[in-house]
């Protein structure tokens, strides 16, 4: 092997010290807390006994939190009213116009701020937004009260439109500057093409409000959320639940790669089932249609792993059911993915009514809050990434996980060959034969056409940024009150999280050791919100999910 060749192996065996110097960016301290707040909040973890995530699909937090600001009788104020009060210099231009050089966001100390649309509420309680993006033909399209709960066709959210998403011209450039201005022109061109529109038809501009999702608005008036939690990558699903579960996605970029080689994908760092199992921590993957462990461990038709188990099993542990087994130390609650027909479909994921996954979301935090073991529980609710939606912050800058490059994929799915940049399971082809990683890869960045196996170019996007933020809430005993988190995190912060309760001084990648983890969301030392109650959803009186999905990629 040439030591070009050697060079993903070396780095993974490599003194850490001299991986870290080499991966950590100039502002890698933006996605920390201070050392102060760390240890302050480490007081009481070991009250929680277990963590509880849920992960839905594809909605951007200005799709559904936009609006959170706005909301009748709602606790918190945008970053405008602030501003207005004592900060006027924050608004750089001088215009209040909402645009890229007017999105600095809440003070850090302002826990009732949250950064959503920039609107005005008229007399009749409508929103007028000044959020916007370019038309393809030159005109102005404005954020927009959607009134659509199952868009169709799907959205773009693909490796190459996300960052052209994030910035039209230069998608390459996005850790440089990110406008956030091509998210219409993009699905213009790509998914939902003009045809004589009105200003309500691009639905990549729409948001939801408290009268479409009452039940996740209620949680948000009431519990902790962050207004700067990102997804992992500029990408589709698969990259992005990667990150939940291994802090990396080893290369991969298209959501084509889901299905994995048999007994699953093998990450050179191992996944945070392999963590927490080294570690004695107990965990599960509780399903309706097929478990997203699935792509890291055995799961067929003749067998799987032990700890995936149908999600009945775990309402009935939460119950405290005497016959159900005890409630693990972390359990992964999925959604309905659709594998089998849309009919059962709730992940919230385009075409499907978005009011389906609230009530899915809405049995499991009132299953928890009713049970047993609320009062040492934490749930987090989470979306794999944006889906499309527009959003106006910028996506932050992060630690590379990993030496592997995008579309060079690496893993351990057939040593040595599989350690080198593009020998990885599923990379070059993949189950679907559809788009390839790699394709993908070259796509954004064709210099790496001449040797996709080579050294990536340096002035292509790489793993070094977040992707597009996302709604993330903490409910909780421990859960601030009315509170707003404005630490950058992204899913890493998850497996951070989990890591400083149970496994502490461990982790996978670089990503989720540097990965805020989440503690100033809680007050483990009083509980503040271990009386307060939760609210019911009930599926949708009228589903427009329609009998036939909508096309388009998780």
């Amino acid at each position: 092997m040439t030591s070009r060749a050697l060079y993903p192996v070396l780095s993974f065996v490599l003194p850490l010290g001299l991986l870290v110097a080499c991966a950590v960016p100039e502002s890698a301290g933006e996605s920390s807390a201070t050392d102060s707040e760390r240890r302050d909040d480490r007081d009481g973890l070991h009250k929680v006994k277990h963590v509880i995530i849920v992960m839905q699909e594809n909605h951007s937090f200005d799709n559904y939190f936009g609006a959170l600001a706005y909301a009748p009788g709602s606790p918190y104020h945008g970053p405008h009213a602030a501003r207005d009060r004592d900060d006027r210099d924050d608004d750089r231009d001088g215009d209040r116009d909402g645009d890229r050089d007017d999105q600095t966001g809440c003070r850090p100390d302002d826990h009732r701020c949250v950064d959503g649309l920039s609107c005005t509420v008229d007399r009749a309680g409508h929103l007028h937004c000044r959020n916007s993006n370019l038309d393809d033909d030159g005109s102005t399209v404005f954020a927009f009260h959607d009134a659509n709960r199952c868009p169709a066709p799907d959205l773009n959210h693909g490796w190459v439109a996300t960052h052209q998403e994030v910035n039209f011209d230069h998608p390459n450039a996005t850790r440089r500057h990110t406008p956030m201005d091509g998210f219409v022109r993009v699905n213009d061109a790509t998914e939902q093409h003009d045809n004589g529109e009105t200003p309500t038809d691009d639905d990549t501009m729409g948001f939801y409000n408290q009268d479409d999702l009452p039940f996740y608005y209620d949680l948000a008036q009431n519990f902790a959320i962050s207004d700067r939690f990102f997804c992992s990558v500029l990408g589709p699903t698969f990259p992005n639940r990667s990150y939940l579960l291994a802090a990396t996605s080893f290369g991969h970029l298209t959501t084509n790669d889901d299905f994995p080689p048999p007994g699953g994908y093998r990450p050179i760092t191992g996944t945070i089932f392999d963590l927490l199992e080294a570690n004695h921590v107990s965990w599960a993957d509780y399903f309706q249609d097929v478990p997203q462990g699935g792509s890291f461990r055995d799961f067929s038709l003749t067998s799987h792993d032990p700890h995936f188990l149908p999600l009945p099993v775990f309402l009935a542990q939460v119950a405290g059911a005497p016959t159900a087994g005890e409630l693990p130390a972390v359990s992964f609650v999925d959604p309905n993915f659709g594998l089998f027909g849309i009919a059962g479909e709730n992940d919230e994921h385009p075409p499907t009514d978005i009011q389906r996954g609230q009530a899915f979301v809405s049995r499991i935090v009132n299953a928890v809050r009713s049970g047993p073991r609320w009062e040492d529980s934490v749930i987090f609710i989470v979306y794999d990434e944006h889906g499309g939606s527009y959003d106006h912050v910028r996506p932050a800058r992060a630690v590379a996980p990993d030496p592997i490059a995008p579309g060079q994929c690496a893993d351990l799915s057939n040593p040595p060959a599989s350690l080198l940049p593009g020998g990885g399971a599923e990379c070059h082809d993949n189950i679907l034969g559809g788009g390839t990683s790699v394709g993908a890869a070259i796509s954004l960045c064709p210099e790496l056409a001449a040797d996709p196996t080579g050294p990536f170019p340096a002035q292509c996007a790489s793993f070094n940024q977040l992707g597009v933020r996302v709604p993330f809430l903490a409910i909780s005993p421990f859960s601030r009150r009315r509170y707003v988190s404005h630490s950058v995190a992204d899913h890493t912060s998850i497996l951070s999280f989990v890591e400083t309760v149970f496994m502490p001084g461990h982790h996978l990648t670089e990503r989720d050791r540097h990965a805020d983890n989440l503690l100033d969301l809680f007050d483990f030392e009083h509980a503040p919100s271990l009386h307060t109650t939760v609210g019911h959803a009930a599926p949708p009186v009228n589903d427009c999910t329609p009998s036939r999905g909508g096309g388009g990629a998780p």
